[in-house]
């Protein structure tokens, strides 16, 4: 028995584990499923026959959009259809296939087998009989009926019809080689404007010609009761929709600002890439605001008061500069990372600092240089942003430029708890101060001769009247930047770009002939935001924000607000022991400046009160651009109208 025991003792030991080590539970262990990607990718093929697209957009007083296509095929099998998912001026998989509902195929009137592909659920497999030349489709597009399901784009007034939300079209192809007419139907009475040019009208039915898919989605229409058309130029129009007749009341001196608007980015650009130019503007308070590029047009939605309270809407105004210059800089010339063959294909967005930042850049310049905007107010404005990023991006410690340009893709622009932290999409503001001192750099380094104007009349005006895409790449930059001017910009880019930068790019201003300060009193700039945005600016008075009701809508990273413990979401019941208002707590921060007494906020989170003491001492204020010595800086020519 001692012998027995023994031995099951030496088994025992020798197939045990040791003590300390992790015993792997018999569990079941699978592999992974393959998975067949069963969707043919896009080929720089023609597609064999003509799409017919129609969308009934009449029912606006449900906002359902009745899509109906007829799609040629070439035999039997497997058909598919793509939903757009990646989508141009998002640069992010945002298409809304959510709001789509009613798919159903036939041929002949006979009801035709589908299934959704489960790895892409934007496409759609449609099972082509033999026999069969053309199959019909048919959807709706249940667009939001209030905010919080996304943009309103219909009201019992007005429409904002966009192609690309409403068809699909066959996988297999670059888009750019898939023909389509298409046609809209809207309520009785309505007017249409679009970049697109009809070929008939049948009633409330509008028919256009045969154009490529690409073309079309880059097309959108608007479309209402309230119209009214602006000559700008020979070639460009201001097609304006309202809620009333009332808000199309534009005054002269205002269209001759958009009109030099047109002027002065041709004379910037030096082409045009475009055969007629569209801006499409909805003013509402009902229909959601907008602001898309494209290339023969934009959507602008902007709410009430765009002429009729036009010395209040500053921010507004900014609208128009920024969407038309991206038909040159975003439209004609795109990063060869993010253009794309078809809206299935995944997009890449690390060049959206020259993207969306130059053209953020482009917005301001040429705002100031038509008269959109004062001179004053354009310095204003870029005196808030100098400010936003000097001290407002903690986040710039560890987290460079460029990797924000992939944030369309990680948050699509959703609220961030800590945004100055976790930083949004700074290429575009961020990226607008870079080129200010590449402008500075260009008129410093050739003796005044040369500026920012002449990279973009060789960057973006080449192949006038061209409205295709021509890509670039990062050296394709930096190459245009040294044929301008001579320097090391590789360097330069590099540092202001892809290296972690602790500080901001404000030399464009402060080497430009102007100085960052902050004062007691706000500008009208940034009363014009707390105005329009609804919420009192204290970021740079504590470090938070606050809307009217009390809710905390931002707080810096960091700040005395950050460091008292207030988060984004509290409500602001009380300062100092009574009910809170926003210029009470104004009033108690001028207060405390120079004391050492901190500002007691009663705050509720959730169903918890609890009291904050901010411990900031500066009083209020706010940021602005003052000059720094004599005679004209590199900004102030920036800024003087061409």
């Amino acid at each position: 028995m001692r012998r027995a025991a023994l031995a099951l003792l030496m088994i025992t030991a020798a197939t045990s584990p040791a003590i300390g080590q992790i015993v792997p539970p018999q569990n079941s262990k699978p592999q992974p499923t393959p998975k067949v990607d069963r969707i043919p990718p896009a080929r720089d093929v023609a597609y064999p026959g003509t799409i017919q697209l129609t969308v009934d957009a009449s029912d606006v007083t449900r906002a359902i959009f009745r899509v109906h296509e007829q799609v040629p095929v070439t035999g039997p099998g497997d058909l598919v259809l793509l939903y757009p998912q990646w989508l141009p001026g998002n640069h992010s998989p945002s298409g809304q296939i959510n709001k789509v509902a009613g798919f159903r195929a036939t041929a002949g009137g006979r009801e035709l087998n589908w299934t959704r592909d489960s790895l892409d659920v934007y496409g759609f497999h449609v099972a082509v009989p033999e026999g069969v030349s053309a199959i019909d489709v048919d959807f709706q597009y249940l667009s939001p009926t209030a905010g919080n399901q996304g943009r309103v784009v219909a009201t019992p007034d007005m429409a904002s019809i966009e192609w690309i939300a409403n068809s699909m079209y066959p996988a297999g192809y670059f888009v750019r080689d898939i023909p389509v007419q298409a046609s809209v139907i809207v309520p009785t009475g309505w007017k249409v404007a679009t970049a697109l040019r009809p070929a008939a009208e049948t009633g409330n039915r509008i028919d256009y010609p045969v154009t490529s898919y690409e073309i079309l989605m880059d097309s959108p229409l608007i479309a209402g009761a309230h119209y009214r058309r602006f000559p700008l130029s020979p070639d460009v129009s201001l097609d304006v929709i309202a809620d009333t007749e009332a808000e199309l009341a534009a005054k002269p001196e205002q269209i001759a600002a958009h009109r030099r608007l047109v002027e002065q980015a041709v004379k910037a650009f030096g082409a045009q890439h475009y055969d007629h130019y569209d801006f499409l503007l909805t003013i509402s308070d009902e229909l959601g605001g907008e602001g898309l590029e494209h290339h023969r047009s934009s959507e602008d939605g902007t709410d009430r008061g765009y002429f009729t309270n036009w010395d209040e809407r500053l921010r507004d105004r900014n609208l128009l500069p920024h969407e038309f210059s991206h038909s040159w800089d975003g439209k004609f010339r795109r990063g060869a990372d993010l253009w794309t063959p078809d809206y299935r294909t995944k997009m890449e967005d690390s060049l959206l600092w020259v993207y969306e930042g130059q053209t953020q850049f482009w917005g301001y310049v040429l705002g100031a240089r038509s008269g959109m905007l004062s001179k004053q107010d354009t310095l204003d404005a870029i005196a808030s942003v100098a400010a936003g990023y000097s001290t407002g991006t903690p986040g710039r410690s560890w987290r460079a430029l460029v990797d924000t340009t992939n944030d369309p893709i990680i948050a699509q622009r959703a609220p961030a708890p800590w945004g100055s932290w976790q930083r949004a999409e700074d290429y575009y503001s961020e990226g607008q101060l870079i080129w200010i001192d590449v402008d500075r750099i260009i008129r410093e380094q050739s003796g005044g001769k040369r500026s920012i104007d002449d990279f973009a009349r060789a960057f973006f005006g080449v192949r006038d009247r061209d409205y295709g895409e021509l890509t670039y790449t990062f050296d394709d930059v930096v190459r245009t930047l040294n044929a301008v001017q001579p320097y090391d910009w590789r360097s330069y880019l590099q540092h202001r770009v892809y290296d972690i930068a602790p500080r901001a790019p404000l030399e464009g201003i402060t080497k430009g002939g102007y100085r960052l300060v902050f004062t007691s009193e706000p500008t009208k700039w940034i009363k014009m935001a707390e105005a329009q945005r609804k919420f009192s600016d204290f970021t740079y008075s504590g470090g938070f924000a606050v809307a009217p009701d009390g809710h905390v809508a931002s707080v810096l990273w960091g700040g005395p607000a950050y460091a008292a413990g207030l988060t984004i979401g509290s409500q602001v019941m009380a300062v100092n022991g009574r009910t809170f208002d926003p210029d009470a707590l104004k009033e108690a921060i001028k207060a405390a400046n120079g004391t050492t007494a901190p500002v007691a906020l009663l705050i509720k989170q959730d169903d918890v009160f609890r009291t904050v003491n901010v411990d900031w001492h500066g009083g209020l204020r706010y940021p602005r651009l003052v000059k720094a010595g004599t005679g004209r800086g590199t900004l102030d020519a920036l800024l003087t109208p061409r």
